[in-house]
This record gives C-alpha cells, sequence and structure tokens, in this order.
C-alpha cells in the first residue's frame, strides 16, 4: 500500500504530538513519530525503516541551515553562561527589582522587549529569554508564561514586520512585487495582529486560564517550573558584576547579529538595507553575528578581570550543555518534519485537496487558516507552509483580484498559528530553551491561549470573505475574542469564588 501523499502523511507527527502531550517525556514521543513516519514510508519494512531514518537524520544535519542554527544555538548557550558568571545577569535583576515595582509591569518589559527584537523569530526567542529571565523570576512569573511571552512575541512580531527575515521568505514566494504584497497582508494577519493585543491584554489584567493558570499559581507559591526543572548546573556568579556586563553584550549581539544579517543579503556589496534582509542567509547571519559578540564579551571580561580566562573556558562546555535539551529536540523535530513534508508528501496531500475541491471562494479565507494551521502544527514549520499554500492561492485568484491579499494572509496567519501551537515547531523549542522552561509544559500552557485566538481569526477571515472590507474583518474578530475573554473570566472567577 502507498501512502505517500495521503491523509497518512499526517499520523506521525499526531502520534508524537499527542503521546509528548499525555506522557510529557517529549523524546521518546518524538522518535516513536519517526519511527511511524519511517515504517509508513517503508511499508513498513524494519532494515527499510531504520536506513530511512539514518538517512533523514544525515540529511537533516548536513543541511547548512541547520547547521548554523544548533551553532548559533551554543553561541547563545555560552554568551548566557558568560553573562551569568560574571555576575551580569544577577546585576541586571537587581537594577530591575528597583526600577521595575510589579509583576504587571515585568511581564509588559518582556512584551515590549520581545517587539522590539523582530529581525529574526531565533534571535528574538534566546535574547528576550536571557535578558528577562532575572527579571521575571523576581516577580515570580512561571518559566511556562516567560515561554509564552517570548513566543507570542517571536513568530507573530516578525511575520508583520517588514525588516525582518520572515517577510524576506514570504516575498520570495510570490511572483511580481513579492515585498509589495507582502506589504498588503499585514493588516489582514489577524492571527500575529490579535496574539500582541491578547498577550497586552493578559499582562496587563494578570488574568490567566487554562493550565497556564495554575503554572502561575505555582510560581506565586515558590515553584517556577512546575515540578519540571531545565535550568542545568548551577553557575557561581561574580558577586561584583555590573549591569553592562550583561547590557552591553546583548546590544553587542544585537548590532553584530543585524551586521550579520544584512552582510549575507550583499549590503556592503551595494544592495539597499531592505533588500539585503530580503536576501540574507538568517542561520548563516547569526551565526557570524553571535560569534562577533562572542569575541566583544571576552575584550569586555578579561582585560577588566571580571572573569579569569580559565573562568571563561569554562563557560563554553557549561554553554553548550544549557542547549543540549534544545539541540536534540530541534534535531528530532527537523527528522520527524522532514518524514512527513518531503518523503511522505503531506504538502502534495493538501495541494490535491484543494485543488479538488469545490468550497466557496468566500469562505476559502477560513478555511486556508484552519489548512495552514493543521498543516503548520503537523509539519512543525510555517515556512514549509508557505512554500505550499501561497502558489496555491496565487494559482486560484489573478493577481487585482480583492481575495488574494486576504488569502495570502489568511495562510500567513494560519501558519504562523499552527507554528505557535507544534511541540516540533522550532520556534516553539526555542522559546523553550530561551526560558529554560520543560517543553511540555510550555506547549500545553500555551496551545489554549492560541486556540482562543484562532477561534477569533476564523469569524474574521468568514467575514473578510464575504466582505473584502478590513474595518469589518478586524472588528468582527477583535469583538469575537473580547467576547471569548470575557466568558473565560466568568467562568475562572465562578471556578475560584
Amino acid at each position: 500500500m502507498n501512502f505517500v501523499g495521503t491523509a497518512w502523511s499526517l499520523l506521525p507527527p499526531i502520534i508524537a504530538i499527542a503521546l509528548a502531550l499525555i506522557t510529557k517525556e517529549v523524546y521518546l514521543s518524538l522518535f516513536i513519530g519517526i519511527v511511524s513516519g519511517a515504517l509508513l514510508y517503508t511499508n513498513f519494512s524494519p532494515i527499510g525503516a531504520t536506513n530511512a531514518i539514518f538517512d533523514m537524520m544525515s540529511e537533516k544535519l548536513g543541511d547548512t541551515g541547520n547547521i548554523g542554527i544548533l551553532i548559533f544555538l551554543v553561541f547563545l548557550g555560552v554568551m548566557v553562561a558568560l553573562m551569568t558568571k560574571a555576575g551580569g545577569s544577577a546585576a541586571y535583576g537587581d537594577w530591575a527589582n528597583k526600577h521595575i515595582k510589579s509583576k504587571r509591569t515585568a511581564s509588559l518589559a518582556t512584551v515590549g522587549l520581545g517587539v522590539m527584537i523582530f529581525v529574526d523569530d531565533y534571535f528574538n526567542c534566546l535574547t528576550v529569554g536571557s535578558v528577562m529571565r532575572p527579571v521575571t523570576d523576581r516577580f515570580n512569573i512561571s518559566r511556562s508564561k516567560l515561554a509564552y511571552l517570548i513566543d507570542a512575541t517571536a513568530a507573530p512580531v516578525c511575520i508583520i514586520a517588514p525588516i525582518s527575515s520572515w517577510a524576506a521568505a514570504v516575498s520570495g514566494y510570490t511572483s511580481g512585487d513579492g515585498f509589495q504584497l507582502f506589504l498588503s497582508t499585514i493588516p489582514f494577519n489577524l492571527y500575529a495582529l490579535l496574539t500582541l493585543i491578547m498577550v497586552v491584554y493578559i499582562c496587563a489584567s494578570g488574568f490567566d486560564f487554562a493550565k497556564m493558570a495554575k503554572h502561575e499559581e505555582n510560581a506565586v507559591n515558590g515553584d517556577l517550573f512546575s515540578g519540571e526543572e531545565t535550568t542545568g548546573e548551577l553557575i557561581e556568579a561574580n558577586p561584583h558584576g555590573k549591569v553592562i556586563d550583561l547590557v552591553l553584550p546583548v546590544l553587542a549581539l544585537i548590532i553584530f547579529c543585524v551586521i550579520g544579517l544584512i552582510y549575507t543579503g550583499g549590503f556592503f556589496d551595494g544592495v539597499s538595507f531592505i533588500e539585503a534582509f530580503a536576501n540574507c542567509v538568517a542561520s548563516r547571519g547569526l551565526v557570524l553575528g553571535s560569534f562577533a559578540a562572542l569575541i566583544f564579551t571576552f575584550l569586555l571580561y578579561i582585560p577588566r578581570k571580571v572573569i579569569s580566562f580559565r573562568e571563561f573556558a569554562d563557560c563554553i562546555p557549561q554553554g553548550f550543555k544549557m542547549m543540549v535539551s534544545a539541540i536534540l529536540i530541534l534535531i528530532l523535530a527537523w527528522t520527524l518534519g522532514g518524514f512527513c513534508s518531503t518523503r511522505l508528501e503531506a504538502g502534495t496531500f493538501v495541494s490535491a485537496f484543494l485543488e479538488n475541491s469545490t468550497i466557496s471562494t468566500a469562505i476559502l479565507p477560513a478555511v486556508l487558516f484552519v489548512i495552514a494551521t493543521g498543516l503548520a502544527f503537523a509539519t512543525g514549520t510555517s515556512w514549509g507552509t508557505f512554500s505550499i499554500l501561497i502558489p496555491i492561492v496565487a494559482a486560484i485568484f489573478p493577481e487585482g483580484h480583492p481575495l488574494l491579499v486576504i488569502s495570502i494572509a489568511s495562510v500567513l496567519a494560519g501558519s504562523v498559528c499552527g507554528d505557535h501551537t507544534s511541540p516540533i515547531s522550532d520556534t516553539t523549542i526555542m522559546a523553550s530553551a530561551g526560558a529554560q522552561c520543560s517543553h511540555v509544559n510550555h506547549v500545553e500552557t500555551q496551545i489554549p491561549y492560541a486556540l482562543v485566538v484562532a477561534l477569533a481569526c476564523i469569524i474574521g477571515y468568514v467575514v473578510a470573505g464575504f466582505t473584502q472590507n478590513l474595518i469589518l474583518t478586524f472588528g468582527s474578530a477583535l469583538v469575537v475574542l473580547a467576547i471569548e475573554l470575557a466568558v473565560l473570566r466568568v467562568i475562572y472567577s465562578r471556578r475560584n469564588a
């Protein structure tokens, strides 16, 4: 029996995700999902499946982009270990404790920093986590909540930021002036916009629901990790560290990474700034930037004798150890996603479904949102979902059709929604790593929040399909979101009464 290009192609990630949420054992769950994908691909041949797993994992580890991401992770881990050892993180925590006076302000400051660092989602997740962990810990904000704040201001911000690696990717999947088309989708990207509104509301009101409410209650009682601590070995910090020992390395990281991104895009060869971002190689640029920031940190610490040369060297393996969990999850997730997308061809199944359907064009934006969400959730990749669905939308609607922009926006929104909720998404994994939070804890607390926004988006895109009116589209989605949150507040206030 041939399982390639059929609905069976979606089974392996469903198995992995369900097992991870049920058992809380993410590594084994991902591996079982990989084995099931290999068995489907080889028609249940044990030897063939073993070879297929080896080939797929080798393919993913041989990809220069993936290797760049892993190197970037290690460099960031080393940077975090160095800033902790130098006492910069503790000093920044003390400073923030004097200037940030409440849990609400600490949460909003985390969101604000996430919005400001919009050039790349990986960079966003790890940098915001490194900077804000000492602050959120001081105010007993759970690591699950921190991971949500990081994740909610990573991909949702990048997908509506004109200067970002995501804008470059989307522009490349469309014909003609792809960048101008991308700009046109921003007002209709309901998931990104409503997620930012919701995260600000959650921070300002202090309202939490579902499992996040329990995790926040645990944090108030001193358990930031809800029993799943993942910080690794404790690094003894310099008691005389200064705030600049954290702020300057982070600023250097931001500046050098932006320079690295535009360098790989040809900016220093005469290409315009925006075009350089559109053509950048994100993984290579982030590696170059983080390596330069590491050298800067060495020159900042060693001459001032903040730490010794030996202590600097000791932080290298310590930083690597911090990222081992994220690296392992990423490799397994890439392998599983590879089976689903390139071997079992889930995209082919989805494409055939859309091409053979007789769905009314009026409800197509809502349908595309749901399909994009499901495909990104199953494969763990929003960029892969873009590449599959955007050409289909472009084929359905000619250039200039009022539903072209709305439909592409719904694909982008659904892709980010699926990416946001998927345990095998690299952005979700990065958010867990940035917050040093149990990955399963992050996923199971974030999914209810994402689904609340997703329901409002579906209603909004139904309205968009029939009216093509931005005000009615956004207004209806916002009203639905407000009603959902109001109902949830009533439910949880009665439950806690």
